[in-house]
Protein backbone atom coordinates (compact mmCIF):
# COMPACT_ATOMS: atom_id res chain seq x y z
CA UNK A 1 0.00 0.00 0.00
CA UNK A 2 2.48 2.11 0.85
CA UNK A 3 4.77 1.11 -2.32
CA UNK A 4 1.49 2.24 -4.64
CA UNK A 5 1.24 5.25 -2.57
CA UNK A 6 5.19 6.21 -2.77
CA UNK A 7 4.90 5.08 -7.14
CA UNK A 8 1.80 7.97 -7.45
CA UNK A 9 3.61 10.21 -5.64
CA UNK A 10 6.55 9.96 -7.62
CA UNK A 11 4.79 9.52 -10.94
CA UNK A 12 2.78 12.96 -9.83
CA UNK A 13 5.65 14.76 -9.30
CA UNK A 14 7.25 13.82 -12.60
CA UNK A 15 4.69 13.75 -15.34
CA UNK A 16 1.88 15.63 -13.46
CA UNK A 17 0.01 15.87 -16.92
CA UNK A 18 0.44 12.50 -18.08
CA UNK A 19 -0.04 10.74 -14.79
CA UNK A 20 -3.74 12.71 -14.08
CA UNK A 21 -4.41 11.68 -17.72
CA UNK A 22 -3.27 8.09 -16.92
CA UNK A 23 -5.45 8.12 -13.75
CA UNK A 24 -9.04 9.87 -15.17
CA UNK A 25 -8.77 7.13 -17.73
CA UNK A 26 -9.25 4.59 -14.79
CA UNK A 27 -12.54 4.57 -12.28
CA UNK A 28 -11.42 5.33 -9.50
CA UNK A 29 -11.23 9.29 -9.80
CA UNK A 30 -14.67 8.70 -11.13
CA UNK A 31 -15.89 6.58 -8.55
CA UNK A 32 -14.49 9.15 -5.84
CA UNK A 33 -16.29 11.92 -7.22
CA UNK A 34 -19.85 9.83 -7.39
CA UNK A 35 -19.37 8.36 -3.74
CA UNK A 36 -18.23 12.28 -2.31
CA UNK A 37 -21.33 13.80 -3.79
CA UNK A 38 -23.30 10.92 -3.06
CA UNK A 39 -22.07 10.85 0.71
CA UNK A 40 -22.55 14.59 1.03
CA UNK A 41 -26.28 14.30 -0.34
CA UNK A 42 -26.94 11.32 2.31
CA UNK A 43 -25.62 13.51 5.11
CA UNK A 44 -27.97 16.50 4.09
CA UNK A 45 -31.00 14.02 3.94
CA UNK A 46 -30.45 11.28 6.68
CA UNK A 47 -28.68 13.62 9.10
CA UNK A 48 -29.66 16.98 8.82
CA UNK A 49 -33.16 16.83 7.23
CA UNK A 50 -34.43 13.74 8.91
CA UNK A 51 -32.71 13.59 11.88
CA UNK A 52 -31.74 16.69 12.91
CA UNK A 53 -34.92 18.32 11.65
CA UNK A 54 -33.53 21.33 9.16
CA UNK A 55 -36.11 21.51 6.54
CA UNK A 56 -34.41 22.26 2.80
CA UNK A 57 -35.39 25.59 1.22
CA UNK A 58 -35.71 26.10 -2.18
CA UNK A 59 -32.20 26.60 -3.59
CA UNK A 60 -31.13 23.85 -0.90
CA UNK A 61 -32.85 21.40 -2.96
CA UNK A 62 -31.28 22.92 -6.49
CA UNK A 63 -28.06 22.31 -4.87
CA UNK A 64 -28.45 18.56 -3.97
CA UNK A 65 -30.10 18.73 -7.41
CA UNK A 66 -26.03 19.54 -8.55
CA UNK A 67 -24.70 17.32 -6.68
CA UNK A 68 -27.40 14.79 -8.00
CA UNK A 69 -25.92 15.51 -11.40
CA UNK A 70 -22.32 14.89 -10.40
CA UNK A 71 -23.23 11.34 -8.90
CA UNK A 72 -25.07 10.54 -12.39
CA UNK A 73 -21.55 11.84 -14.50
CA UNK A 74 -19.25 9.95 -11.85
CA UNK A 75 -21.41 6.75 -12.70
CA UNK A 76 -21.44 7.08 -16.30
CA UNK A 77 -17.78 7.30 -16.61
CA UNK A 78 -17.06 5.09 -14.41
CA UNK A 79 -18.65 2.43 -16.55
CA UNK A 80 -15.73 2.36 -18.98
CA UNK A 81 -13.66 5.49 -18.80
CA UNK A 82 -11.48 4.36 -22.13
CA UNK A 83 -14.67 5.15 -24.00
CA UNK A 84 -14.63 8.71 -25.27
CA UNK A 85 -18.59 9.05 -25.51
CA UNK A 86 -19.08 8.11 -21.50
CA UNK A 87 -16.19 9.96 -20.26
CA UNK A 88 -16.91 13.21 -22.43
CA UNK A 89 -21.07 12.44 -21.00
CA UNK A 90 -19.39 12.29 -17.29
CA UNK A 91 -17.19 15.43 -17.97
CA UNK A 92 -20.48 17.32 -19.14
CA UNK A 93 -22.53 16.34 -16.13
CA UNK A 94 -20.30 17.26 -13.59
CA UNK A 95 -18.99 20.52 -15.27
CA UNK A 96 -22.78 21.29 -15.46
CA UNK A 97 -23.37 20.06 -11.75
CA UNK A 98 -20.82 22.03 -10.24
CA UNK A 99 -21.24 25.13 -12.12
CA UNK A 100 -25.48 24.98 -11.61
CA UNK A 101 -24.12 24.52 -7.64
CA UNK A 102 -21.80 27.27 -7.58
CA UNK A 103 -24.44 29.36 -9.01
CA UNK A 104 -27.20 28.17 -6.46
CA UNK A 105 -24.22 28.36 -3.36
CA UNK A 106 -23.75 32.02 -4.33
CA UNK A 107 -27.27 33.06 -4.76
CA UNK A 108 -28.10 30.94 -1.47
CA UNK A 109 -25.56 33.17 0.36
CA UNK A 110 -26.78 35.99 -0.81
CA UNK A 111 -30.33 35.39 0.94
CA UNK A 112 -28.65 34.25 3.87
CA UNK A 113 -26.78 37.86 4.02
CA UNK A 114 -29.65 39.21 3.34
CA UNK A 115 -32.22 37.87 6.16
CA UNK A 116 -29.62 38.11 8.39
CA UNK A 117 -28.69 41.64 7.98
CA UNK A 118 -30.85 45.06 7.54
CA UNK A 119 -32.20 44.59 4.12
CA UNK A 120 -35.37 42.07 4.64
CA UNK A 121 -36.11 43.05 0.87
CA UNK A 122 -32.91 41.58 -0.71
CA UNK A 123 -34.66 37.81 0.36
CA UNK A 124 -35.30 37.03 -2.75
CA UNK A 125 -35.35 33.58 -4.87
CA UNK A 126 -37.06 31.72 -2.37
CA UNK A 127 -40.21 29.65 -3.19
CA UNK A 128 -42.24 27.03 -2.12
CA UNK A 129 -42.90 25.78 -5.78
CA UNK A 130 -38.84 25.10 -7.77
CA UNK A 131 -38.54 25.46 -10.92
CA UNK A 132 -35.67 22.74 -11.80
CA UNK A 133 -33.55 22.64 -14.77
CA UNK A 134 -35.31 21.11 -17.94
CA UNK A 135 -38.96 21.36 -16.69
CA UNK A 136 -38.52 18.00 -14.43
CA UNK A 137 -41.08 18.12 -12.04
CA UNK A 138 -38.70 17.10 -9.21
CA UNK A 139 -40.48 17.74 -6.40
CA UNK A 140 -43.49 15.80 -7.75
CA UNK A 141 -41.67 12.61 -8.23
CA UNK A 142 -39.17 12.71 -5.21
CA UNK A 143 -40.66 15.14 -2.54
CA UNK A 144 -38.78 13.85 0.66
CA UNK A 145 -35.51 14.74 -1.19
CA UNK A 146 -36.44 17.89 -3.73
CA UNK A 147 -39.82 19.48 -2.31
CA UNK A 148 -38.37 22.40 -0.48
CA UNK A 149 -39.89 23.02 2.97
CA UNK A 150 -37.85 25.93 4.59
CA UNK A 151 -37.25 28.72 4.17
CA UNK A 152 -33.97 30.46 2.97
CA UNK A 153 -30.98 30.92 5.63
CA UNK A 154 -32.75 29.94 8.16
CA UNK A 155 -31.46 26.28 8.19
CA UNK A 156 -31.80 26.42 12.21
CA UNK A 157 -33.69 22.85 13.43
CA UNK A 158 -37.34 22.89 13.31
CA UNK A 159 -38.35 19.50 15.66
CA UNK A 160 -41.74 18.37 16.44
CA UNK A 161 -43.31 18.39 19.06
CA UNK A 162 -44.00 15.65 21.51
CA UNK A 163 -41.13 13.79 20.40
CA UNK A 164 -38.54 12.18 22.50
CA UNK A 165 -35.14 12.50 21.18
CA UNK A 166 -32.03 10.26 21.74
CA UNK A 167 -29.30 11.90 23.90
CA UNK A 168 -27.33 12.44 20.85
CA UNK A 169 -30.21 13.99 18.61
CA UNK A 170 -30.97 16.29 21.00
CA UNK A 171 -27.03 17.26 21.57
CA UNK A 172 -27.36 18.34 17.90
CA UNK A 173 -30.40 20.33 17.33
CA UNK A 174 -29.23 22.42 20.18
CA UNK A 175 -25.67 22.07 18.51
CA UNK A 176 -27.33 23.81 15.43
CA UNK A 177 -30.06 25.72 17.38
CA UNK A 178 -28.55 28.95 15.24
CA UNK A 179 -28.44 27.52 12.25
CA UNK A 180 -25.94 25.53 10.41
CA UNK A 181 -22.50 26.63 10.45
CA UNK A 182 -19.18 24.86 10.30
CA UNK A 183 -17.93 26.49 14.01
CA UNK A 184 -22.33 27.56 15.14
CA UNK A 185 -20.91 29.39 18.76
CA UNK A 186 -18.63 31.76 16.11
CA UNK A 187 -21.68 31.93 13.51
CA UNK A 188 -18.39 31.09 10.65
CA UNK A 189 -18.79 29.28 7.47
CA UNK A 190 -22.68 28.98 6.73
CA UNK A 191 -24.02 26.48 5.00
CA UNK A 192 -24.40 28.05 1.49
CA UNK A 193 -20.33 29.06 2.08
CA UNK A 194 -19.14 25.15 2.80
CA UNK A 195 -21.34 24.15 -0.59
CA UNK A 196 -19.67 26.95 -2.45
CA UNK A 197 -16.30 25.60 -0.98
CA UNK A 198 -16.89 21.77 -2.07
CA UNK A 199 -17.98 22.88 -5.70
CA UNK A 200 -15.02 25.22 -6.37
CA UNK A 201 -12.72 22.54 -4.93
CA UNK A 202 -14.61 19.70 -7.47
CA UNK A 203 -14.39 22.19 -10.65
CA UNK A 204 -10.53 22.27 -9.67
CA UNK A 205 -10.54 18.92 -9.63
CA UNK A 206 -12.50 18.25 -12.67
CA UNK A 207 -10.30 20.93 -14.79
CA UNK A 208 -6.93 19.06 -13.68
CA UNK A 209 -8.79 15.98 -15.30
CA UNK A 210 -10.09 17.50 -18.36
CA UNK A 211 -7.38 19.25 -19.08
CA UNK A 212 -4.56 16.69 -18.69
CA UNK A 213 -6.39 14.36 -20.55
CA UNK A 214 -7.14 17.11 -23.60
CA UNK A 215 -3.16 18.26 -23.30
CA UNK A 216 -1.85 14.64 -23.26
CA UNK A 217 -3.53 13.17 -26.11
CA UNK A 218 -3.57 16.61 -28.49
CA UNK A 219 0.63 15.96 -27.53
CA UNK A 220 0.31 12.26 -28.19
CA UNK A 221 -1.93 12.81 -31.80
CA UNK A 222 0.84 15.75 -32.73
CA UNK A 223 3.98 13.33 -31.93
CA UNK A 224 1.99 10.86 -33.85
CA UNK A 225 1.75 13.04 -36.99
CA UNK A 226 5.32 13.84 -36.57
CA UNK A 227 6.25 10.41 -36.70
CA UNK A 228 4.20 10.10 -39.88
CA UNK A 229 5.80 12.87 -41.74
Amino acid sequence: MNCKITDFWRDLKTSPINTIARWQDARFLWIVMAAAAMMLLLTAHNLFQHYVYMAPCEQCVYIRFAFFCMVFGGIIAAIKPSQIVLKIVGYILGFWGIIQGIIYSIKLNTIHHAAHGDDPFGVQGCSAEPSFPLGLPLDSWFPDWFLPTGACGFDNPIPPEGVEFSALQQWLIDFYSEGWYLIPSMHLVNMAQACLFAFIVCFILLGAMCISWIIRDLFRKDNNQTLAE
